[in-house]
């Protein structure tokens, strides 16, 4: 399929001019540990070094040995990821042109998985973008059209899925007390985050691998924050390279934040923060509640699902009852977060990343009222509430329960600091809950994903226009104007569970 408007440009070292060139049969003889080479977008690279230093694991990468691996490779690694990793004298050269042809008629005569099968009679089945009425309409479309692998990564929480449902749950605890008889003609969803200006308390949250779900990846989600008026947080681990989302932003005044997994190295974490901040990315959103791979079991199992489903029930390897092993249990989302620093102290960290980058600095993923007043006492200029969507620790306390305390307990805090949640918001009312709460803004990550699988760039800016009409619905009917006209009286905190969420 062909997209429009967008060109992946992919660095290409200055020594390519003196690259040998390959053959299959060639490059098929280096297919172990001691010598192992691969094929990517046509050009062969020895990653036999970096075998062992793979987050993912040699295996990940030995599946691939002597063979083509870019349909593996590409949607979830960044255009300039192998220029970073590995040595120029490994970029060993292109493949000879009758090579390519070969893969290229492989390619066209490869039969279609029953999963993309799937996928492909969801797509021509999906509804137009102007039924997509609410935010769970267009997870539920992205559902049908993402392939297996994307969804599981998308969807998958942590253990038995309980934090990740009682994130939303939890709004459900929390009624409004309207106020009528107010004028609230031209009302104004309009905020500032970080000084920045948002068109309505809404941001992209950080959220890795948009490429799994469609080929534009990331940068349907700069282009749509663009055109409605609203920021985006990148993920260290996008699936385009930070310097490809630079550039896909209309102007470049328009902001970017950008989502810090600290690497375990400090000259590799230095190198990222330096990169991002002469591109133009305007924040450092310090994420610190993903610091180790997360059991996100719908992730895990996705192999065994995927065979199971190809097979269609039929047995293709020997039953035994012998104990051979656990699963590799890293997943989609475990390669990503294990070379992250482990040892990061409030003392330590942030005085470091102070010390190379005059960003602002944010800390994602508080998880208590203690660790708040630490962010505000460590000169953070923001934190997020979150338990990482409930794709971490289980029984993590909801975002807006610990948005509450902190309210109860630290009102302080709000005046230091400001305060953003995420995790499970669906709704404008949600947004207005936490607003009245003391939050500045809310993240959404999901939701993003979902809309720019299923629709593209089209699909994030109608995502933002459905939370903008419900937002100013909401702030209408609560009797205010603006956004700072939204109070904690106005919010009450019930102690029992209102009705599930459920479609008429």
């Amino acid at each position: 399929m062909f997209y429009p408007g967008f060109v992946f440009r992919t660095s290409v070292p200055t020594f390519a001019s003196t690259m040998s060139t390959f053959t299959l049969e060639q490059v098929a003889e280096h297919k172990t540990t001691g010598s192992c080479w691969v094929i990517i977008r046509n050009k062969v690279y020895d990653v036999t070094d970096f075998l062992f230093d793979h987050p993912g694991g040699a295996n990940v990468i030995l599946r691939y040995a002597g063979q083509d691996a870019t349909a593996a490779y590409v949607p979830i690694h960044p255009s300039d990821a192998l220029d970073k990793n590995l040595a120029p004298e490994k970029h060993l050269g292109s493949l000879d042109t009758e090579s390519i042809n070969l893969l290229k008629e492989a390619g066209k005569n490869k039969v279609q998985t029953r999963d993309e099968l799937r996928v492909e009679e969801a797509v021509k089945n999906k509804p137009p973008l102007g039924r997509i009425i609410n935010v769970e309409d267009m997870e539920e479309v992205a559902k049908k059209v993402l392939p297996y692998r994307a969804l599981a990564y998308y969807s998958s929480a942590g253990d038995d899925s309980i934090t990740h449902v009682e994130n939303g749950r939890a709004f459900g605890r929390f009624f409004f007390h309207p106020q009528v008889m107010r004028p609230v003609s031209g009302c104004d969803t309009s905020t500032t985050i970080l000084g920045y200006k948002s068109s309505i308390p809404v941001y992209i949250s950080g959220a890795a691998l948009a490429r799994l779900g469609h080929p534009l990846g990331e940068a349907n989600l700069t282009r749509g924050a663009y055109k409605t008026g609203i920021i985006q947080m990148v993920s260290t681990n996008s699936s385009l390279s930070y310097a490809q989302i630079s550039a896909a932003r209309a102007s470049p005044d328009q902001p970017l934040f950008f989502q810090l997994y600290k690497h375990r190295n400090d000259a590799t974490a230095e190198k990222r923060i330096r990169e991002v901040e002469a591109l133009g990315y305007n924040a450092i959103f310090l994420t610190v509640d993903a610091l180790v791979p997360g059991n996100r079991e719908l992730d895990i199992r996705v192999p065994h699902y995927l065979e199971d489903f190809e097979n269609q029930g039929l047995t293709t390897r020997r039953k035994t009852d012998v104990d051979e092993g656990e699963t590799d249990r890293l997943g989609t989302a475990g390669g990503l977060v294990i070379m992250n620093d482990v040892d990061m102290t409030w003392e330590k960290t942030i005085p470091w990343i102070r010390s190379i980058t005059k960003l602002p600095i944010v800390i994602k993923g508080v998880q208590c009222v203690q660790d708040a007043v630490l962010a505000c006492e460590a000169g953070c200029e923001g934190i997020v509430l979150s338990n990482h969507g409930g794709r971490q620790l289980e029984y993590s306390l909801p975002p807006i329960e610990l948005l509450y305390r902190i309210q109860q307990q630290r009102p302080d805090v709000f005046k230091k600091t400001e305060v953003y949640i995420d995790g499970a918001i669906r709704r404008g009312t949600d947004v207005l809950k936490a607003l009245c709460l003391g939050a500045r803004a809310v993240g959404l990550g999901r939701a993003f994903l979902y809309a720019q699988s299923a629709y593209g760039e089209a699909g994030v800016v109608h995502l933002v226009r459905i939370l903008e009409r419900e937002i100013r619905f909401g702030m209408e009917s609560l009797g205010v104007r603006k956004i700072s006209e939204l109070v904690p009286q106005m919010v009450e905190r019930v102690d029992w569970q209102s009705v599930s969420r459920a479609k008429l």
